[in-house]
């Protein structure tokens, strides 16, 4: 990872929201967790744009997967998909897959 953070693959979902299938990377990176040397949001974010390129690109090939929106998420413990838990750190980006690279989509 660029922030030299490990990060772990919790799981990944597939889901169709708005006419769009999107494909959900949800990693556990620990070093994500409030503190004093926690990994901010800004040391994190070019690894959420590493892993979308490292590993949800190839992923999508391996398994011939085709979707328009690749959500990139990690969180510092595990956290079950749609629970509320105020006491995680979660940080989330979200990518098109244009050409072989991820174009980050800011949404």
């Amino acid at each position: 990872m660029p922030s030299g953070q490990a990060i772990d693959l919790q799981e990944v979902l597939i889901e169709e929201l708005g006419g769009e299938t999107w494909l959900r990377f949800r990693f556990v990176a620990p070093q994500i967790a409030k503190g004093p040397d926690a990994i901010a949001y800004d040391l994190a974010a070019p690894d959420m744009e590493h892993l979308c390129a490292a590993v949800a690109l190839p992923y999508m090939t391996e398994h011939a997967l085709a979707g328009q929106v690749i959500v990139v998420s990690l969180a510092d413990r595990f956290v079950e998909f749609g629970a509320a838990d105020p006491d995680a750190t979660q940080y989330f980006e979200a990518f098109r897959a244009q050409d072989g690279t991820c174009i980050w989509e800011g949404l």
